[in-house]
């Protein structure tokens, strides 16, 4: 049974997954991480796309798996992982995809995630937005087949616009993710009613107790934490499925009017524009870089830069719920008339 773990934001959600990826795969060879550490243990294998999110970067770096000695794979031109260049699976292996490039929105293709763990893989999707698609019976399609995967790392406080910070991280097997995050303490006292410690354990030790007895400090980095999944569940208990759904469609809707009037004033647009993100060039760098400064001045909106593929871009990203056509069409005039003047 899937099992998931509240925590502070994305970049914790990847780094406690990848946690749990490394501890499994190499239990699997023998090798037991929370006992021995990770000195003189087998060499685990890092698989992932050359675009990879800044956080799984800085995951694999404080797991101990080296940024250097990760494989890193080709993309496409709209930021994919090029999966058929996804070297043969030999030993303790991690495969890393993504669900929602944090340039274009593009997901990789997770068609052969069934393929490598048949092979012993791990496969982790980092999702912090991407995953949101699956909500959207439009756009559901960008994710066919990432339920396959043994975990995920999302984010509420984008789609779901609760406040920071509201990681989740989920893993397939409940047992991978107590492996790694279990730990007890001499004050705290044991409960025979429930047949459990009261950090949520069995008291046999063998794994997450069962549900209603789950504590995060069983299955997360933390101790002392605040109670997330509140604000998670109020957001889905309000909107529910039809108005997450509603959220995700219409975001991605207002980013595609955003970039088609763009690029009809004479932007362009580099990429599919496929869920809610957005690049937009202004001709070469230094207009482009010109304009990011011009539009925050202007005040209407303000959409940060990033650089793409060697070149200089600004960066739309749509996914507050009060967003409308009107804002949109707003921010596209004042846009359009900070480059006039420029």
């Amino acid at each position: 049974t899937a099992v998931a773990s509240f925590c502070g934001g994305a970049s914790v959600a990847n780094l406690t997954c990848l946690v749990a990826a490394r501890d499994a795969v190499l239990a699997r060879v023998g090798w037991d991480v929370p006992a021995n550490g990770l000195i003189g243990a087998p060499a685990v294998t890092v698989i992932a796309g050359v675009e990879l999110h800044a956080s799984m970067s800085k995951a694999i770096a404080i797991a101990g798996l080296g940024r250097d000695q990760t494989v890193l794979v080709a993309t496409d031109d709209q930021g994919r992982m090029q999966v058929d260049q996804v070297p043969p699976i030999d030993g303790p292996t991690i495969v890393l995809l993504q669900s929602g490039n944090v340039n274009t929105g593009a997901s990789d293709s997770f068609a052969r995630i069934r393929e490598w763990r048949a092979q012993g893989a791990w496969v982790h999707v980092d999702g912090a937005f991407g995953m949101w698609a699956s909500a959207a019976p439009n756009r559901m399609a960008q994710v066919a087949g990432i339920e396959a995967a043994d975990s995920w790392a999302t984010d509420a406080h984008k789609w779901l616009n609760v406040p920071y910070d509201a990681g989740v991280a989920i893993v397939a097997d409940g047992n991978d993710l107590a492996r790694s995050m279990r730990t007890d303490a001499a004050y705290l006292v044991a409960d025979p009613a429930r047949g459990t410690d009261q950090a949520g354990t069995d008291q046999a030790g063998t794994g997450p107790a069962g549900a209603g007895q789950r504590l995060p400090m069983q299955l997360g980095l933390q101790m002392s934490q605040q109670a997330r999944g509140i604000l998670v569940w109020a957001a889905l208990y309000s909107l529910g499925r039809s108005g997450v759904a509603d959220l995700v469609e219409r975001c991605c809707s207002l980013t595609e009017r955003f970039a088609t009037k763009l690029v009809a004033g004479g932007a362009e647009v580099p990429h599919d524009v496929v869920l809610n993100q957005a690049l937009v060039s202004f001709g070469d760098d230094e207009m482009t870089d010109a304009m990011i400064g011009a539009i925050a001045a202007e005040g209407t909106i303000w959409a940060g830069g990033t650089t793409w593929h060697g070149r200089r871009y600004l960066r739309l990203s749509v996914s507050g719920w009060e967003t409308a056509d009107a804002d949109i069409d707003a921010a596209v005039d004042a846009i359009l008339r900070c480059w006039d003047r420029l």
